[in-house]
């Protein structure tokens, strides 16, 4: 790697952070209303997985949706404004935090139902094959997403049809519907799941950018050879609670310190330093420039008008 590559992935992973902080700030000061998840904590695995995907690649993934929108490029200002329900956001205002979509970058949104994007992601990857074409899809679920009916359906079609689909859990190890105990086995419970079904499958420290880049690079290489359908999980941790309406106080104080202990932001930042791949001047400036980003952003979503009564009208009739 270069060392633009390097600043480039320490970019995406502080301004998903930032931008997060932001959105924290925004909810409490009532700007951004109904639920609101953040990401903080996990921003190594949307930075890391994305950065080597082709602009022809298909991303779909779940609620907890801002990362994986920021590091496929999706400008910040209308993010925010769809987080503060505008007409210039990127669904018009009407998807609000879990709903963010461009078809123009094929990121084909975020989903709030647990595991309702799965058999949406097959379907881009059977699209795909059918055209020959060999570009792929990357599906993004948490723990909880393993509990559904949804994610053992589309593996068995996905093995079966050999479809050129990534199937990437990150486990943040507070699964929305899942068994603790299930939860706890850190990747082998969830790695014989991929297998019982023919699909190879990977586990990666999801705390460290590099680590999780590399494992994406190599294992869609195969997959765009035709080799099928591929299975990694990531293991990371939220540092906030499920959504800003969750105080999270079913987390021990001492598990949440040790994890903070592996931030994948400073985890990043050491490495660069220490390596002399950066210096503290390149991670100054962007710190700035991404500081003055946000605060565009922000004012860019403040100032947007709201979605026309009539759209909305339309859209409810439609």
């Amino acid at each position: 790697m270069e060392k633009k590559e390097y600043l480039d992935l320490y970019k995406k992973m502080y301004l998903i952070r930032r931008f997060e902080e932001s959105c924290g700030e925004n909810y409490s000061k009532g700007f951004i209303r109904g639920f609101l998840h953040l990401y903080i904590g996990e921003e190594a695995i949307a930075a890391g997985s994305i950065a080597p995907l082709r602009e022809d690649d298909f991303i779909v993934t779940h609620y907890r949706d801002h990362g994986h929108a920021i590091a496929r490029g999706l400008e910040t200002g209308p993010l925010m404004a769809e987080l503060f329900g505008k007409k210039t956001g990127v669904s018009g205002g009407k998807g609000g935090s879990m709903h963010l979509f461009d078809a123009s970058k094929n990121f084909m949104g975020g989903h709030a139902i647990v595991g309702a994007q799965i058999p949406l992601a097959a379907g881009f990857a059977l699209a795909s094959q059918y055209q020959n074409k060999d570009n792929i899809t990357v599906v993004y679920f948490g723990d909880g997403a393993t509990n559904q009916g949804t994610f053992h359906e589309t593996m068995n079609l996905a093995s079966v049809w050999k479809l050129p689909i990534l199937f990437f859990l990150e486990n943040n190890f507070y699964g929305m519907g899942t068994s603790v105990e299930r939860i706890r086995t850190n990747g082998k419970s969830f790695g014989n799941l991929a297998e019982s079904y023919s699909i190879p499958s990977t586990v990666v420290d999801g705390m460290d950018v590099l680590a999780v880049k590399e494992v994406v690079e190599e294992t869609i290489k195969k997959i765009r050879s035709g080799s099928g359908p591929a299975f990694i999980e990531a293991t990371t941790f939220r540092f906030q609670g499920h959504s800003m309406a969750d105080p999270a106080k079913y987390r021990a104080e001492k598990e949440l310190d040790e994890w903070k202990k592996k931030d994948p932001l400073i985890i990043f930042y050491n490495h660069l330093i220490r390596e002399g791949i950066a210096t503290e001047t390149d991670i100054e400036k962007i710190s700035k420039s991404t500081e003055k980003e946000l605060d565009e952003a922000v004012k860019f979503a403040k100032e947007s008008p709201e979605p026309d009564l009539d759209d909305i009208k339309n859209d409810i009739y439609a």
